[in-house]
């Protein structure tokens, strides 16, 4: 049997810390893929995270928008390291109207300190995509 090569043990590490998350199993979000600086994740926006209007709340846009660029960043360590937030900054452009919502996670810079990292959040539906949010931020590498 040959041995898991950095790659596998990454995306092993990145799926169990994914599946680890209480908040995106409340949210229903489900982790598309996480490799290479790059992620995505769709959350449904059902009748529990809506805002007043009917719209899904910013408070989903916002988890599921900083997931992303976590684990964006979280596919570019090691998998004996994690990652956490330390500011982020969100732009709202549009009412999160649709069926769900798309983060897609990115790493602009990997520092060895920090990670400056951005993601976009769309609201899709059918085939239909409607940029809801922008949001930039910084990662904190912890390593053993």
């Amino acid at each position: 049997m040959s041995k898991p090569s950095d790659t596998e043990n990454i995306a092993a590490h990145v799926a169990r810390s994914f599946a680890a998350q209480s908040m995106m199993r409340t949210l229903d979000a489900t982790l598309q893929q996480a490799k290479g600086g790059r992620s995505e994740i769709t959350a449904p926006i059902g009748p529990g995270v809506r805002q007043q209007a009917g719209y899904g709340h910013a408070g989903l846009t916002f988890s599921i928008g900083d997931c992303a660029a976590g684990y964006a960043a979280l596919s570019l360590l090691q998998a004996d390291e994690e990652v956490l937030t330390t500011e982020m900054k969100i732009n709202l452009v549009a009412p999160a109207k649709g069926d769900y919502l798309c983060a897609q996670g990115r790493v602009e810079k990997a520092g060895r300190r920090l990670m400056v990292v951005t993601a976009r959040v769309a609201a899709v539906t059918g085939d239909e995509e409607t940029l809801v949010a922008l949001l930039q931020g910084t990662m904190l590498p912890l390593r053993p």
